[in-house]
């Protein structure tokens, strides 16, 4: 199953596996948690309206956040990627479209809030971290109804992970992600713009491009 990776993806073999088992009602408060954490990870989720939202409640606790993902222009995901890279974002909220074109160096953490669809979205998503020989931990909230379908890619993509079944405030959570409680102070980041249009040449003020003055007829 390793050969299904992309060539620049980790190793599997240089990652610890772990499918957290969480309540509904903890869910969001584990999210968080781990999401305050001292170093950068990259979180997962199904939808870029998840990732959105996600992003926005987490910057609201003090957790310095950013969205990613293919409702953004090129050049919006760039630069967002450059602040995740250099520190100024410490927590990327990323869909299964951007996941091939995240490429970070020295990320040891990747969490699929949402548990992705089959043992290659899983590799792809966890190829983010133990890049280049170093080790990372990728971390799967995994919801009652959830587990025995996780418990089926796991077998899929080969990979024997440790489970355990935490809450939001316990020490194993933080012992497994370096989980910690947010600030509580928001914080205000501004987005990277979208690309403006390109101006079209000879338009008039209406949108409508403009012909050559022919004269008055007689």
């Amino acid at each position: 199953m390793v050969h299904s990776v992309d060539p620049s993806a980790g190793a599997v073999t240089t990652m610890e596996h772990h499918l957290l088992h969480v309540e509904d009602d903890d869910k969001h408060a584990t999210t968080t948690r781990i999401a305050a954490r001292d170093g950068r990870v990259i979180m997962f989720l199904d939808t870029k309206h998840a990732a959105d939202r996600l992003a926005k409640k987490l910057l609201a606790v003090g957790v310095r956040a950013m969205a990613l993902h293919g409702g953004k222009s090129q050049s919006q995901r760039t630069k967002t990627l450059a602040r995740f890279k250099d520190g100024q974002v410490t927590v990327l909220v990323a869909t299964n479209v951007a996941a091939r074109g995240i490429h970070v160096d020295n990320l040891d953490l990747v969490v699929n809030v949402d548990p992705p669809g089959d043992h290659k979205d899983y590799l792809h998503r966890g190829g983010r971290t133990a890049r280049a020989g170093e080790s990372g931990t990728v971390v799967t909230l995994v919801l009652p109804h959830q587990r025995r379908e996780m418990t089926r890619l796991m077998s899929d993509a080969g990979i024997t992970p440790q489970i355990t079944r935490v809450r939001s405030d316990e020490d194993e959570l933080s012992r497994i992600t370096g989980a910690q409680e947010p600030s509580g102070v928001p914080v205000v980041l501004t987005p990277p713009p979208a690309e403006k249009p390109a101006a079209r040449t000879g338009s008039a003020p209406n949108g409508r491009r403009s012909r050559p003055s022919r004269g008055r007829r007689r």
